[in-house]
């Protein structure tokens, strides 16, 4: 049962996963033990998955990119899509992956790669019996990502005049 104190802990850790329990027990107002409890308790349950820093890797000056990678399958009998999915996701490349709705069936999303291994991934994934063709996408700016803004305002260079 997702009581209104989990999903607040939730929305506040998705926004900042370093906050530490005595943080999120002044933000909700609550005791530090409390807010241990619920916080193992959706570790334990699943619902947490991981903590990880969002990294700005266009600021890091590397030559990797990221690839988003649509996917049109045939799904097996008896098992669907699952199946091919798992056999997917077990890529080390693959950072995510998602069923879709619409004219592709899978997102691919590969994240701090070169060219040529894009390449040579998509070229693995074809060779799939399911895979029934591919559309690869290589980002060429993040802007925003996981609710996180990487670009910077502009700053107004305009003169002020003042009489």
């Amino acid at each position: 049962m997702m009581t209104k104190l989990k999903e607040q802990i939730l929305n506040l850790l998705e926004t900042n996963g370093k906050l530490t329990y005595e943080e999120l027990a002044v933000l909700l107002g609550e005791t530090t033990e409390i807010i241990q409890q619920v916080v193992e308790e959706l570790e334990k349950e699943g619902i947490i998955s991981g903590y990880q820093a969002l990294i700005n890797w266009d600021k890091a000056n590397t030559d990797d990119v990221s690839a988003v990678i649509e996917l049109k399958v045939t799904p097996r009998k008896g098992s669907g899509f699952d199946d091919i999915a798992e056999q997917i996701y077990q890529y080390p490349e693959v950072e995510a992956l998602y069923l879709m709705s619409g004219s592709y069936d899978f997102m691919v999303i590969l994240r701090k790669s070169t060219m040529r291994n894009i390449a040579k991934f998509v070229n693995k994934l074809a060779m799939l019996d399911e895979i029934v063709s591919t559309a690869t996408h290589v980002v060429l700016v993040r802007y925003k990502d996981h609710g996180t803004v990487f670009v910077q305002e502009k700053q107004d260079k305009r003169m002020v005049v003042s009489h």
